[in-house]
């Protein structure tokens, strides 16, 4: 199936004809299909939907639970806007089968790549937040993220962020993060990383730096006995 078709596909997957179907292919343009030259690639419209993706998650964080303070909501914002986060929602909506890249980074597996999937997902958002409103692009949000809004509304937190409150509510210094090494091909590497705190240490791996870091801190405050369920 060609990316076209793909992209035909995809917009039955998220529930959503695009009036104006070229933005979303400028949205799902990596740039590396101009192989070194000018291309209408997505980067743009990315830097859109960051934006746009901010909003409607401030939005939900201020609507769903009142007794939320400023810190707390942005601790829960920063979990769902990361570039993981989009890139699970990238996952979720299937956007990686109908991207336009060059044969090179189709080589690599750019398909898969969380950063290339992360900053389609936000260029998508973008799209349907000029094509359809508002409304379309919090329609995609609330369909595609629902899992991790389920963690949030549950009370699961970033380990990242646990960790660093443990250390300050325990007189220590913030957690050190040291990255150890990086292996694997380029379209599915794994990045090892040691979380130092105090005469405590763990080490995660993981598909990106992000998420080895977030399971180095989970693993680091199963050591020191803190729940993190």
């Amino acid at each position: 199936m060609t990316s076209l078709a793909h992209e035909q596909s995809l917009q039955a997957h998220i529930g959503y004809k695009f009036k104006s179907p070229d933005i979303l292919q400028r949205a799902l343009t990596h740039g590396s299909m101009g192989d070194g030259k000018a291309v209408a690639d997505n980067e743009r419209l990315e830097f859109l939907g960051d934006r746009v993706l901010g909003l409607i998650v401030a939005e939900f964080l201020f609507e769903e639970d009142q007794s939320q303070s400023e810190g707390q909501m942005a601790r829960r914002l920063n979990a769902l806007v990361r570039k993981e986060a989009c890139a699970k929602a990238a996952m979720a909506a299937n956007i990686g089968p109908a991207l336009y890249l060059s044969k090179a980074e189709e080589k690599n597996g750019g398909r898969e790549k969380l950063s290339i999937l992360g900053d389609a997902c936000e260029a998508v958002l973008a799209a349907l937040y000029l094509d359809g409103g508002l409304d379309a692009a919090k329609n995609f949000f609330y369909r595609f993220w629902d899992e991790q809004l389920s963690d949030i509304s549950s009370g699961v937190k970033d380990p990242k962020s646990t960790l660093q409150e443990w250390a300050l509510s325990h007189g220590h210094e913030l957690p050190k993060y040291k990255m150890l090494g990086r292996t694997g091909p380029d379209h599915r590497p794994e990045f090892q990383v040691e979380v130092l705190l105090g005469k405590f240490n763990a080490q995660g791996v993981a598909g990106s730096k992000q998420e080895a870091e977030r399971l180095g801190a989970k693993a680091l405050l199963v050591k020191i006995g803190v729940s993190v369920d």
